[in-house]
């Protein structure tokens, strides 16, 4: 007998308190046990609805009675006969101390009724409370399950509505060799009364609940019924996997179809530090994959078969952990070999592995192939039951490259499937079994029945199973590489327009400038509080000299213009430049023209230079050469002509065309369209290592603001990435708006990250705020679609009231710790008066959840001094790089792009630390900060 359960510290007088008040519908064993399996079946088999009666449900009902028959024997051998009792109790008869032992009983009051298997009264019964009859449950299984603990609970029950005595425990007689477990139903009863009272609620309202399809599903008679409902509605219980949990989340995002859950999928790349983890299974995609009917590839699957490979499908008797036949399938030259090993008895299991062991040793450099779980804990659990010295290591081996095909199909491929069992996948590539009816249930019957009759028939319909099953594995695995290699064929009767790869597919993602109209008048106030030029000339000019300095210089900047023109004669050499010689004599009279402009205070002029110079021979060595030293650079064109072209074109924002056509109609140039090309690119080069300093300050700085907004790149869309900080701004292209590339970038990163609520800067590892204007242009935006809902109004104003002192405060003292610290209280006060709030309107929940996720990230600013709460900087640099992608106007190719970007974080560098652009190119100075130091110098 087993060991009793720990005692439980509810009282008798509790439960004498969980009687229930009378219900006009009887709630009876069937019903309860109904329940604990389906909620639907329970509601069906309460309205009387009969569901079809499989073979499964026949065979399990006489077995069940042929085990009742077997214990009841048993137990009435203990008996005298007068001692034992069939039929329907009555109080009368369970006081009457005559019967020993009650077999097969209808127990029933108004409310319940129960088919009590067996009742025996104890021999040692001693407490009055206590009911004298022990209720007994006979399970045919060999493991006893928690639904068997409760079906015992639940006749232990009724039998207290009938006599008022409650059972101190109970039995369940299982296994076939009548194992006896001993169960305390105190602490039962009380889960008990829990589930009658869900029944009870059920059939006060008669209404269908939620359909859940679940595993019990291939066992219940309503199984043909539900499942069709099901797919007329397009539930998401179709699919596999789907946890109830998921499904609640679905439901309260207004999800509550496969086809409707298809359209939430977005495809990701996937970050680099989690490259070497499983990927994420998704039911979005697996939904996509449905409503396609297309198979679906994300990441890349990898199968590293490097031998011959071995098709294995076990077949076994799960409840008495006995596995009788082993199936074997593999390729010997042109034919295939099947192997099926039988096992009559349990003690014939030894052999039949010993057997497949010797099987695959005589196979030269093989794998095996299996699907599921069930394959693994297989060989497992031989090599530990059977260990044998002789087969120890090649068992192992065998175990560590064995392939669960399953594995590899999980979160990579899939399939327009509800499920990735080997059935259903099999069927979708054209595999039929020869038995329409064939599924793991029935082996279990045919095995039954074959151990009972000896009949050929059934053993021959159980090898045939397994060898269908090995062939229905080989199918799938070989389309399974065909898919990882990316080679459909002609043989799999799929093309690769069946065949969408994840990583081929964009995100959407609009993006708008304009002026918000706010709905509620303190968002006015914040949103104007909020303007680049404002916050940078009234509040951050409090804390930084630098910033003040700079607005000082871009208010007193002033133009300069002028233009004239110069002939310089070069000196002639003394001596040969190759033999020294000082017997030299002209050649040649050479001139270099230098197209150039003369920019001084208040004029601009044309600045043509002519350099003058003679070639000369050596009367030696017969060698031609000119001046040694060129004043002039290889460039034909000045250096401030230069400074001026990229000056137009990249502060200015004037197209290539016009920035020519200026020059030749104001300075009297012929130049052609490639001028600007040529140049742009030399000046890019050139600073590039300017570039690549201001990226590095902005990383190793205090604080980041970052956006990204779209640009058109030979006609395809790609992204721009803005990161900027209070004095430098450095854009990056990149072909998609994936974040990937942002870990490595910011992985030293020390400081406060400011951005919107994309999803691709939560990666990041640092303290971050998000922007608030974001965030309340959404309320906003909300707000005006639901100008009715009060809820929502009501919560929207409730954070205006936190968010409006706070603005206030920083409007008066700017971004000081000291002064922002008192806000605190109150904001902890809104979120805890949040957090007992329970809304019912998805927009408000949605919003609700929105804030508690982001609660550590939407009042960061007011833990550091400086920190703005809002990323109008990084706006600011986007919305100044949307005018120069109007005048690049998509026609630019990625190399293009990457030199106007250097050439503009530059120039908005130079803009934000309050000198001119212009200027600093002409300086030919590389180093933006040792050009201050120089010009501050010169000022003194």
């Amino acid at each position: 007998m087993s060991n009793a359960y720990a005692p439980t510290k509810l009282s008798i007088e509790t439960l004498s308190k969980l009687k229930m008040s009378s219900k006009p519908m009887q709630i009876t064993d069937e019903i309860f046990r109904a329940f604990l399996n389906c909620e639907t079946k329970a509601y069906l088999k309460s309205s009387g609805d009969v569901g079809f009666q499989s073979e499964f449900t026949e065979w399990d009902r006489n077995r069940l009675n042929i085990f009742k028959q077997k214990c009841l024997t048993k137990l009435s051998s203990y008996f005298i006969e007068n001692q034992c009792y069939v039929g329907v109790l009555s109080p009368q008869i369970i006081d009457n101390s005559k019967y020993h032992l009650l077999f097969d009983c209808l127990l029933q009051t108004d409310d319940f009724q129960s088919h009590i298997h067996a009742l025996e009264r104890s021999t040692n019964f001693t407490k009055k409370n206590h009911n004298p009859f022990i209720p007994i449950l006979f399970v045919p299984n060999e493991k006893i399950t928690k639904l068997d603990k409760f079906q015992l609970s639940f006749n232990a029950y009724v039998l207290y509505s009938v006599s008022g005595k409650i059972p101190q425990f109970g039995k369940i007689i299982y296994s076939s060799e009548l194992k006896i477990a001993k169960v305390d139903l105190i602490q039962l009863m009380a889960k008990t009364q829990n589930i009658i009272n869900k029944i009870i609620k059920q059939q006060e309202n008669p209404v269908l609940p939620q359909l859940i399809l679940n595993k019990h599903c291939t066992t219940c008679e309503f199984q043909i019924r539900c499942h069709q409902l099901a797919i007329e509605k397009d539930e998401l219980t179709l699919l596999s996997r789907f946890t109830e949990k998921e499904r609640k989340r679905y439901h309260d995002k207004g999800i509550f179809t496969v086809t409707q859950l298809s359209y939430t999928f977005r495809a990701r790349r996937r970050p680099k530090h989690l490259a070497t983890k499983p990927e994420k299974y998704s039911h979005a995609l697996k939904a996509l994959a449905i409503r396609e009917h297309k198979i679906y590839i994300a990441g890349t699957p990898e199968i590293n078969i490097k031998a011959n490979p071995v098709f294995l499908d076990v077949e076994g008797i799960p409840d008495q952990d006995f596995y009788y036949l082993i199936g074997l399938r593999y390729k010997s030259g042109d034919s295939y070999i099947q192997h099926s090993l039988w096992a009559n008895e349990k003690s014939d299991e030894k052999m039949i592995w010993t057997s497949t062991l010797e099987i695959l040793s005589k196979i030269n450099n093989f794998q095996i192939m299996h699907y599921g779980s069930y394959e693994t804990i297989f060989l497992k659990r031989m090599s530990e039951r059977y260990a044998d010295e002789l087969y120890s290591s090649f068992v192992n081996k065998l175990i560590n490259e064995s392939i669960n095909i399953l594995s590899v199909i999980y979160s990579h491929l899939y399939f327009p499937t509800y499920s990735n069992g080997l059935k259903e996948l099999a069927r979708y590539l054209g595999f039929q079994w020869s038995d329409d009816g064939a599924s793991g249930l029935n082996t279990l019957i045919w095995r039954s029945q074959w151990e009972l009759t000896k009949n050929l028939n059934f053993k021959h319909k159980l090898v045939t199973y397994n060898v269908e099953d090995c062939i229905a594995l080989e199918k799938i695995t070989f389309m399974v590489i065909q898919l990882c290699q990316k080679q459909p064929t002609d043989e799999t009767n799929l093309t690769t327009t069946n065949i969408v790869y994840t990583s081929s597919l964009k995100r959407e993602s609009p993006y708008r400038f304009g002026t918000n109209k706010f709905v509620i008048s303190d968002y006015e106030f914040i949103n104007r509080a909020a303007y680049w030029d404002y916050q940078r000339d009234k509040i951050f000019v409090r804390s930084n000299k630098q910033l003040k300095s700079a607005t000082k210089k871009a208010n007193n900047s002033n133009a300069k213009s002028n233009l004239i023109n110069k002939i310089v004669e070069c000196p002639s050499p003394t001596c040969c430049s190759k033999c020294k010689t000082q017997k030299i004599f002209k050649h040649q009279r050479m001139t270099k023209i230098v197209y150039d402009l003369k920019i001084g205070h208040s004029y601009i002029k044309k600045w043509n230079i002519e350099y003058r110079f003679d070639r000369y021979k050596c009367c030696e060595c017969g060698a031609t050469f000119s001046i040694q030293e060129k004043p002039w650079s290889n460039n034909k064109y000045g250096w401030d002509l230069i400074s001026f072209l990229i000056y137009q074109n990249i502060e200015l924002r004037l197209s290539q065309h016009a920035v020519v056509n200026n020059l030749n109609q104001l300075f009297g140039f012929n130049f052609g369209m490639s001028l600007f090309s040529h140049q742009k690119t030399k000046v890019a080069q050139i600073y590039k290592n300017t570039y690549e300093e201001i990226l590095k300050k902005i990383i190793t700085g205090k604080l980041i603001h970052a956006d990204e907004t779209r640009v058109s790149i030979e006609g395809k869309t790609a992204y721009v990435w803005v990161f900027t900080n209070m004095e430098e701004v450095a854009y990056i292209y990149k072909e998609t708006r994936e974040g990937d590339f942002l870990q490595e970038l910011l992985n030293n990163f020390n400081g406060v990250l400011v951005s919107d609520f994309y999803t691709a800067y939560d990666s990041i590892n640092c303290r971050q705020q998000k922007c608030l204007i974001h965030l309340i242009r959404d309320m906003n935006d909300d707000l005006i679609k639901n100008p009715f809902n009060e809820e929502l109004k009501e919560m929207i104003q409730g954070f205006a009231i936190l968010l409006k002192p706070i603005i206030e405060t920083i409007d008066r003292f700017g971004l000081k710790v000291v002064y922002l610290k008192k806000h605190k209280v109150f904001i902890e006060r809104f979120y805890k008066k949040l957090s007992k709030c329970n809304y019912k309107s998805e927009i408000v929940i949605k919003l609700k959840k929105r804030l508690e996720k982001n609660k550590d990230k939407l009042f960061t600013f007011i833990d550091y001094d400086g920190i703005p709460w809002n990323n109008n900087n990084a706006e600011h640099a986007i919305k100044a790089f949307a005018f120069l992608r109007n005048v690049i106007g998509g026609k630019s190719s990625k190399n293009g792009i990457n030199e106007y970007l250097i050439l503009y974080s530059i120039c908005q560098t130079c803009k934000y630390k309050g000198i001119s652009f212009l200027v600093f190119l002409r300086s030919g100075e590389k180093d933006i900060g040792t050009f201050i130091h120089k010009h501050a110098k010169r000022r003194k």
